[in-house]
């Protein structure tokens, strides 16, 4: 398994991560998961797979990097802070490694929100703060808002076939050192990769390797500056696969054919303020919620 440094903090985590979102397959794929070098784990209050995420890792935690979120409708300060004590409980942890934001929310003021942030660092309960699902603007106003220490990661949608964030995401990430998460990595599934992938170039690049389809697209991720690439399965042996997608590099050629044969897009900036409007009532159905 090959290693990025997390931000700027000097924290080297697996470039192969592993996801629990719609998760059902208990503890033996996450276990196997970090047997095979895997050892950063990431879930969410609103996954409802905390839980197997703290029984996975009893007995090993200090071998294990675990993320966790608060959802969007909780980031009010005394929110936030009752939302990581909750997620505390249900790890049966003392402490979270990666405290994300699981989406911005512009009723809230980002200040309030990442000051609760900063001194939950400052109590010992998270040891970093990252973000999720947050395009530039929001990004740079989430810096800005920081005080005491700095933003570490961005986990957002990236694959062959999901490129949003090339243009200008991407490289303000890498430019001050905040880690690219990517999640759904494999495009939502290697069928809506060949059904974007006209010439078959992915299956011609992954004979090419002797790589699976999977292992080339999530390599294909990990080839880029600073991103890790979230992967996520029920199966022990998919969870295998996917971690052999580290320690090789798809050559110079092979990224040039993936680039250039397979489609994808990049959503607008009509569509992206379209995305944070849809946000904007989510946040807002979810403090009714609360």
């Amino acid at each position: 398994m090959e290693y990025k440094e997390l931000g700027a903090t000097g924290v080297r985590l697996p470039e192969i991560a592993l996801g629990t979102w719609e998760y059902s397959g208990g503890v033996e794929p996450l276990l196997r998961g970090i047997e095979a070098g895997a050892f950063f784990i990431d879930t969410a209050e609103s996954y409802g797979s905390e839980p197997v995420v703290g029984e996975a890792v009893r007995g090993i935690r200090e071998r294990v990097f675990v993320a966790t979120k608060v959802s969007s409708g909780h980031l009010r300060r005394s929110d936030v802070l009752r939302a990581a004590d909750q997620s505390l409980l249900r790890l049966k942890m003392d402490h979270i490694d990666l405290y994300q934001l699981h989406g911005p929310n512009p009723t809230i003021p980002i200040e309030e929100t990442m000051g609760a942030m900063e001194d939950l660092v400052d109590a010992g309960k998270i040891r970093f703060i990252g973000v999720s699902n947050f395009m530039p603007r929001e990004l740079r106003k989430a810096v800005a808002a920081m005080q005491r220490y700095k933003i570490v990661s961005n986990q957002v949608r990236y694959s062959l076939v999901e490129r949003t964030i090339e243009p200008e995401l991407l490289p303000y990430c890498q430019k001050n050192r905040i880690t690219v998460v990517a999640f759904s990595p494999l495009g939502r599934g290697l069928a809506n990769l060949r059904r974007n992938d006209p010439q078959g170039m992915l299956s011609k690049v992954a004979a090419e390797t002797g790589k699976t389809e999977a292992q080339v697209a999530l390599n294909w991720c990990t080839s880029k500056e600073g991103v890790i690439a979230l992967t996520k399965s029920n199966s022990p042996a998919r969870v295998v696969e996917d971690c052999l997608a580290s320690s090789w590099r798809l050559s110079p050629e092979h990224l040039r054919m993936l680039d250039e044969g397979i489609r994808f897009r990049q959503r607008g900036a009509i569509e992206l303020a379209m995305r944070r409007v849809a946000r904007r009532v989510y946040a807002w159905r979810g403090r009714l919620r609360s």
